[in-house]
């Protein structure tokens, strides 16, 4: 489903990790909160969000997609691009670290605060996931939701895991034709 949309991000403070060497010991990390204003004012951003770090089509073909068209985005004008997932910091990171991610940025929303409130979250306890993301991507300026590429067939313990419209290509296709 291809959604045009004009209204606001919703409101939440993200928890994340970063890297700080001032920290000591083998994990050299600290909290820090994230919000959507540090995420979205005054930028162009891309985010897609996917049910799970290290689930086969978000390993294989979602992220990767975004990834390794990362350079094409930014000639587009794109400030930044950002996957979400129901899942905490630290299996962000690993997912990121296992995944070689060097451009796109991870953002946890391991409560699933945001997801909920972008009328996202579904059940997925017919997989064992529990609540998650439904697969989407939009593309967000200034705060404002100016366009949103959700999958079909968004429900509760889908049984299948749609992935038609929310990949690099439908966005970089849009971008290019605007």
């Amino acid at each position: 489903m291809t959604d045009v949309i004009q209204s606001t991000v919703p409101r939440v403070v993200f928890k994340t990790r970063v890297r700080d060497e001032s920290v000591k010991g083998p994990n050299p990390f600290r909290w820090q909160e994230v919000s959507t204003d540090d995420i979205f004012k005054d930028k162009k951003v891309i985010v897609f969000a996917l049910p799970g770090a290290f689930t086969p089509t978000c390993s294989n073909t979602h992220l990767p997609g975004f990834e390794q068209n990362y350079d094409e985005f930014k000639s587009l004008g794109i400030d930044e691009i950002y996957c979400l997932s129901v899942n905490d910091a630290f299996t962000m990171y690993q997912w990121g670290k296992h995944q070689g991610v060097e451009k796109v940025k991870l953002l946890p929303d391991g409560s699933g605060n945001f997801t909920r409130l972008m009328g996202m979250l579904v059940k997925k306890d017919n997989v064992g996931f529990g609540q998650r993301s439904w697969r989407y991507s939009m593309l967000v300026e200034d705060g404002m939701i100016s366009q949103m590429f959700s999958e079909p067939g968004k429900s509760d313990d889908c049984p299948t895991d749609p992935f038609e419209i929310s990949g690099a290509d439908t966005m970089l296709e849009y971008l290019q034709a605007a």
